[in-house]
C-alpha cells in the first residue's frame, strides 16, 4: 500500500472559512479535501499534515516560529517514512503582509522544500519518494483576514505561474487549485465544504498518475 504525505497548512489542516478572528472550526474528516481523496483512492495511505500558519520557509513574528514548513518538514519525512510521494500545497500563507515577499519569493521556497523531499532519502529503499507541487488558489482581501494579507490578493495571483516552472526543474506533478477552486468570500483564505470536496476529486487523478496507479479517472464526483 502507498504512503503519500499531505504538507500544507491550514486548508490542508481543514479549517472553515472565519467569520471572526476567534473562530477556529475545523471540518471533519470525511469533509475536508484529503478525506475526499482518500475515498477515490482507497488503496493510498494518506498522512495529513496540515498546519494552521504555516509557512514555507519563514518563522512567523507573531504566531510563531514553529509555523515554519522547512524547520519541521525533515521530522515528518522521517517519522512517516517511508513515504511513497509528497504532496507539498503551501504559499497562502506567505502572502500575509509581514513576510513582504513576492510570488517568485515563495515559489522559490517551495522549491527549497521540494529539494529537502527529494534528498532526505525517506522514500522507498531510502531513495526518492515522487513529489506533486499544488499552487494554492489566490487569496482574497475580505473579511477579518483582509488586513492581515494586505497586497496578498496580487501576488497569490502570480504564483502558479511561478510555481509551474520550478515543478520541472523538480520533475514533480503539477496542479493549480485556482484553476480548480476558490477561497471563500466570507474570509478569503479558506475553502467551504464545496470547494474541498471539488478539490478532493480533482487532486485524484493527479496523485493516481503520480503513484502510477489505475483507477485515478473514477475519483469521486461531487
Amino acid at each position: 500500500m502507498a504512503t503519500v504525505l499531505l504538507f500544507g497548512d491550514s486548508n490542508t489542516h481543514g479549517t472553515a472559512p472565519m467569520a471572526a478572528l476567534r473562530d477556529r472550526v475545523r471540518f471533519d474528516a470525511a469533509t475536508r479535501w484529503p478525506g475526499h481523496l482518500a475515498r477515490a483512492l482507497p488503496g493510498v495511505t494518506f498522512v495529513e499534515e496540515g498546519h494552521p500558519g504555516r509557512t514555507t520557509v519563514h518563522d512567523d513574528p507573531i504566531e510563531g516560529a514553529h509555523r515554519n514548513g522547512a524547520a519541521v518538514l525533515p521530522a515528518l519525512l522521517e517519522s512517516h517514512a517511508p513515504l511513497d510521494a509528497v504532496v507539498i500545497m503551501l504559499g497562502t500563507n506567505d502572502m500575509k503582509a509581514r513576510f513582504s515577499v513576492t510570488a517568485v519569493d515563495v515559489a522559490l521556497s517551495v522549491e527549497r522544500l521540494g529539494r529537502m523531499v527529494q534528498a532526505w532519502g525517506c522514500g522507498p529503499g531510502q531513495g526518492a519518494p515522487r513529489l506533486l507541487l499544488v499552487a494554492p488558489p489566490p487569496v482574497e482581501e475580505v473579511g477579518c483576514l483582509a488586513g492581515m494579507f494586505a497586497g496578498g490578493a496580487a501576488k497569490s495571483r502570480r504564483l502558479a505561474a511561478e510555481l509551474a516552472p520550478v515543478a520541472a526543474r523538480l520533475g514533480a506533478g503539477f496542479v493549480d487549485a485556482g484553476a480548480l477552486i476558490a477561497v471563500s468570500p466570507v474570509d478569503g483564505v479558506h475553502y467551504d465544504a464545496a470547494a474541498h470536496a471539488r478539490l478532493g476529486a480533482a487532486l485524484a487523478p493527479a496523485v493516481a498518475a503520480l503513484l502510477d496507479l489505475q483507477g485515478g479517472d473514477d475519483a469521486e464526483r461531487s
